[in-house]
């Protein structure tokens, strides 16, 4: 049996149906699915236009990976910061109530700015993150094809996020870390965790979305801000796909549900 009312920031697979079709994401552009993810849009927007700029002087290839500069240093930062943000948003729009474990504040409730990494690893058991593919169009070398999250998969830490937090405690000593590999990682995880929640959906103002084109010089689909091209999860099990009408279901009051993370 399937999942009978979509969750809060969570695209996932729907069970083919007559009604299948506009079912798969017309829940994506409701507006309680989500609180402003045009926000959350407009920023990656930005990261994505200044690493866009950042190629125009460093070729995106292979052999410039471990190239680092003041400016790369600075878009790790800023990639991985709204990487935290949309994390933070998925957690707290279901339900997530962690609590500290030790000390004399025992059992009281953590705060959200004491979340780590091992808070957010949560996401991948309802997102499947680790099973999204990216591919960057115009890159030269085998980094073309990327799984920002793999490493979950193999229950071990994720190379650039570590990165991102040895350059951001001491930038001297790390400097060579805030390096053209790992912002790209960063850059494409983010991409990941958007897709994982909105699809394809750029919620621009006057724009349907949500749309892929067959027909093209690059044998893909391109995701959100159309640059990035997105492989989407094939492996839900049966009992984790969606499983309704939209256009019954939109139209009850009571028609999305919360992940409950305290359980997983």
């Amino acid at each position: 049996m399937g999942i009978n009312k979509p969750y809060h920031r969570n695209y996932r697979k729907l069970k083919e149906a007559p009604s299948s079709g506009s079912s798969s994401w017309a829940y994506i552009v409701d507006h309680n699915y989500a609180q402003h993810p045009e926000h959350y849009i407009r920023a990656f927007s930005v990261i994505q236009q200044d690493i866009l700029n950042l190629f125009e002087s460093i070729e995106p290839s292979d052999i410039n990976g471990i190239t680092y500069s003041f400016r790369i240093h600075s878009l790790l930062m800023r990639t991985c910061i709204e990487l935290e943000a949309n994390f933070k948003a998925i957690l707290k729009e279901n339900t997530y109530n962690p609590v500290i474990k030790k000390g004399s504040n025992m059992g009281s409730p953590r705060a959200d700015n004491t979340w780590t990494i091992n808070d957010f690893k949560l996401v991948n058991k309802t997102h499947h993150l680790d099973d999204y593919k990216v591919e960057l169009p115009f890159w030269d070398g085998i980094g073309k094809d990327r799984r920002p999250f793999e490493a979950w998969k193999r229950n071990e830490s994720l190379s650039w996020y570590k990165a991102y937090n040895d350059c951001k405690h001491d930038r001297l000593k790390n400097f060579p870390k805030a390096n053209l590999e790992n912002l790209i990682n960063a850059y494409c995880g983010l991409f990941v965790l958007l897709s994982s929640q909105f699809r394809t959906e750029s919620f621009s103002p006057g724009s349907i979305g949500l749309g892929v084109g067959p027909i093209g010089y690059y044998k893909g689909n391109f995701g959100i801000g159309e640059f990035l091209m997105i492989t989407f999860p094939g492996n839900w099990d049966e009992n984790e796909m969606y499983d309704f009408n939209w256009s019954k279901l939109g139209e009850e009051q009571d028609r999305f549900q919360k992940i409950n993370y305290d359980l997983l």
